[in-house]
């Protein structure tokens, strides 16, 4: 009995299993009907159409704008050193921190005591040396005639002893005779190989007096450059900075004083990448010299000059990239050396090339055109160049397409969309370019322009001039109220 019971209650929780794994499979079976059901019913509805702003395709030669930073420098800086030392005993009323000086005006004056007395002393051996040499040339000159008179003698005494001879020969004199006129030529010859000799020593005499006294001009040569190097003047016109000494101050031979700095000579040195500086150079491979633009912002007014390129470094410095590029400026007018300045510099013209937003271009490299049927198209495309907010791109075929202007994640190829004209939207009124001052709004931007310390002084004469105006640039008025703070 128990045997038949357990088959029983075996078979009844089969049967139960079966039918609850048939109610499953029931139910997935009609929700997945029901499903497809619902797609079939929406696939009937209506197509959902976007509506894009597009920009056409029109090829253009553009001059592509290189923008980078970099820093103002002078072309010609001087570091002013003591060239001897000692107290500091007259000191120019502009040598400071800032003033301007003009070329040959003297800076400072050293004691120049010591240097005058060696000057002076240097002066005294010359002296000697010009009286010695005067003396050698007397010297010589009384050798000279002494030896002349030797030679005299000489040559009488050897008509003598030639005569004597003569004499002997018709038996006139003795041979005592003839040997003392003899002997007396001999003597007259010696006398003239000594009178030789005291020649010779007077011109060695003459030479040296000529060697001490070249030697004595040099030394007074120096010491009078000495005395002058107690005299610091300015080389060229320009302004002072890093000013170090006062008047009474003991300064050391070869001491930095200050650093002379020509305000007129600038250039501006930045540095581009190695794909940026190849597009700066010509088929020579030399750099072009290309104008450049270059600005600074200064509380709310730009000061801006032009340039042109003119060299760039002989190498690249261990730990930089790149290449550093110099460009010489025209006027810069209120720019100092060490200004941070923005540079833009014209590349090449670029053919056939299609401006558009920078939103226009897709991180794929693709944009997104109208198709037929008014449906979207990818087209890849070939960046050239970024400018600001657009882009320079280039591709076949793209010439007269229209171009969605701006992508967004709902957009893609195949999307049916309607298209907005450039001109259709209702485009934004412009911002005036002057603007009239209420007299306390004026009043307030005034007192902030005249307590502002760090702004040049031709920055500050400027906006205040602009300001006394009716109408005052917007531009200027903006830029002064966002550093206020309002």
């Amino acid at each position: 009995m128990r045997f038949l019971r357990q088959s029983l209650t075996g078979l009844f929780l089969l049967a139960l299993t079966v039918s609850l794994l048939f109610y499953a499979v029931t139910l997935v079976r009609d929700a997945v009907e029901d499903q497809m059901g619902n797609d079939n019913r929406r696939s009937g509805g209506r197509e959902r159409v976007f509506t894009v702003a597009v920009v056409p395709a029109e090829p253009q030669s553009v001059t592509p704008i290189l923008e980078a930073y970099g820093q103002i420098e002078s072309r010609r800086a001087l570091v002013l050193r003591a060239a001897d030392s000692g107290p500091v005993v007259e000191l120019a009323e502009n040598m400071t921190e800032g003033g301007v000086v003009e070329a040959g005006q003297m800076l400072l004056r050293i004691d120049p005591a010591d240097a005058q007395a060696a000057l002076d002393r240097a002066v005294a051996d010359l002296q000697d040396s010009e009286a010695e040499g005067r003396d050698a040339e007397r010297g010589l000159e009384l050798a000279q005639a002494d030896l002349a008179a030797a030679e005299e003698q000489a040559a009488l005494r050897q008509k003598a002893f030639e005569r004597q001879q003569g004499l002997k020969t018709r038996g006139v004199v003795t041979d005592t005779a003839v040997e003392t006129a003899e002997l007396a030529a001999a003597s007259a010859r010696q006398s003239v190989v000594t009178r030789r000799q005291s020649l010779a020593q007077a011109e060695a005499r003459v030479d040296k007096a000529a060697t001490a006294l070249a030697r004595s001009t040099i030394a007074r040569d120096e010491a009078q450059r000495t005395l002058a190097d107690t005299i610091v003047t300015a080389k060229f016109d320009g302004t002072l900075s890093d000013v170090s000494v006062v008047a009474g101050g003991l300064v050391g031979t070869n001491e930095q004083l200050a650093q002379l700095v020509d305000g007129t000579a600038l250039e501006v040195a930045f540095r581009v990448s190695t794909a940026q500086y190849a597009r700066l150079l010509d088929e020579a491979g030399r750099l072009r010299q290309t104008p450049v633009q270059v600005s600074l912002d200064v509380s709310g007014i730009d000061l801006s000059t032009t340039g042109r390129l003119s060299r760039d470094s002989a190498a690249v410095a261990e730990g930089q990239t790149g290449r550093l590029i110099f460009a010489t400026l025209d006027s810069p007018r209120g720019m100092k050396p060490g200004d941070f300045v923005t540079v833009a510099v014209e590349e090449p013209a670029l053919e056939r090339v299609v401006r558009l937003p920078s939103k226009a271009l897709g991180s794929d490299g693709r944009v997104l055109v109208i198709g037929e049927g008014d449906r979207l198209e990818a087209m890849e495309v070939t960046l050239l160049r970024r400018q600001g907010d657009d882009v320079l791109i280039r591709a076949r075929g793209l010439a007269g397409r229209q171009i969605v202007k701006e992508r967004t994640p709902l957009l893609g190829a195949g999307i049916k969309v309607k298209t907005l004209a450039p001109g259709g939207a209702e485009a934004a009124p412009a911002e005036p370019e002057t603007v009239a001052l209420s007299p306390e709004r004026r009043a307030k931007l005034v007192a902030f322009v005249e307590a502002n310390n760090r702004m040049p002084a031709d920055a500050k004469n400027r906006i205040l001039d602009a300001l006394k105006e009716e109408q005052v640039p917007t531009r200027i008025v903006q830029r002064l109220e966002d550093r206020m703070g309002s």
